[in-house]
């Protein structure tokens, strides 16, 4: 794997009141807070006294992104000197978006928007490594349990995503091509993800839906039964049947190339902390890591939650560290599903870095 070199230093302490002013106007416009841009308080100096970093999650009540809340929900962040402001975007694409116009200045997204945005010529890497699997499962829903067995049942079907483009939209097209199928073969809706998406297959506004936990937990307490599930890679049994690997980096920080060369020691300092999380969460009960999570997270039923959360431990990262095997599976999911990607050539070593683990 390719080492990167990046420079020393650190942010510098205060700009001149003109920048400041300008950045501030500029990023309002992309939906940052006018008082400061990202990294930066208005007076230059973070408000918690340490580095100030803006994260976009892409749906922060998702298991799959429970590391990056939990982290500060544990103080980790703040035992680093960093002031974290964490930014619920509703999906990966949406924080993606915010990361490219400015107004966060890391994700905690799929691994796989960095291949996509290489494709593209723009170079986005992720430096520390939350899940080994993206944790999804194709639901259908209540009112086409007798009508969708299958995933050939799906053409002229709409399905519930997160937000297009997003690793949700991103899986129903990788299973529609796998089965022989176009990838266009069903319509895809944002649903959001939390009570949004529960609601929307519940009350059949989509036919079914790409979830995650603990929606999908959720889905079946509201419905009084379990969901049919017609693709699942929520255990390391479903990754390998669907993926044909052992592990498929999903939830990740990722940031701007320029902004990981510009800012070393602040994402050493966020991969510290992740991975401190990683650690804890290993060594501690499904029921102590529930405890230690925003309340509302639980969609009211705290026992479950902890239930699915030591179910999700299965497939957690526990280094933070990315793997050859698993890029490349998510590589050879890209070419499948994403046009955009195709045959084009990717340097895998160009979308992520053990570096700042180090």
């Amino acid at each position: 794997m390719k080492k990167h070199t990046t420079p020393r230093g650190s942010r510098r302490a205060a700009q001149g009141a003109a920048l400041v002013a300008g950045l501030a106007l500029l990023l309002s416009a992309c939906g940052a807070p006018a008082a400061a841009p990202p990294g930066q308080s208005a007076g230059g100096d973070a408000a918690g006294g340490g580095d100030k970093v803006t994260i976009g999650i892409g749906g922060q009540t998702l298991l799959t992104y429970l590391p990056t809340t939990l982290a500060q929900q544990l103080g980790f962040y703040e035992k680093e000197g960093l002031d974290v402001d964490l930014q619920d975007l509703q999906g990966g694409s949406k924080a993606l978006t915010a990361m490219i116009g400015g107004s966060t200045d890391v994700t905690s997204g799929y691994y796989e928007h960095t291949i996509q945005m290489q494709a593209k010529k723009q170079s986005i890497e992720a430096f520390v490594n939350e899940n080994l699997s993206s944790g999804l499962a194709l639901v259908v829903a209540p009112k086409n349990e007798d009508s969708i067995t299958s995933l050939k049942d799906l053409k002229g079907k709409n399905v519930g995503v997160t937000a297009p483009g997003s690793s949700t939209d991103m899986f129903v097209k990788y299973l529609l091509t796998k089965d022989g199928m176009k990838g266009t073969d069903a319509s895809v809706s944002a649903i959001g993800a939390g009570s949004s998406a529960v609601a929307a297959v519940e009350n059949g506004q989509v036919d079914a839906a790409v979830m995650l936990e603990p929606d999908i937990s959720v889905l079946a307490k509201r419905i009084g039964h379990a969901p049919k599930i017609i693709a699942d890679v929520r255990t390391p049994e479903g990754l390998k049947e669907v993926f044909g690997a052992s592990a498929w980096p999903s939830s990740s920080l990722y940031a701007k190339t320029d902004w990981l060369q510009k800012n070393p020691d602040t994402a050493k300092k966020l991969a510290a902390a992740i991975k401190e999380t990683l650690q804890w969460i290993s060594d501690h009960s499904g029921e102590e890591i529930a405890a230690k999570m925003p309340k509302k997270y639980a969609g009211g039923d705290e026992k479950q939650y902890a239930k699915v959360i030591d179910e999700l431990k299965k497939t957690l990262s526990t280094n933070g560290e990315f793997t050859e095997e698993g890029t490349q599976a998510v590589l050879d999911t890209q070419r499948v599903a994403n046009p955009e990607v195709g045959d084009k050539e990717i340097d895998l070593s160009k979308t992520f870095t053990n570096d700042y683990l180090k």
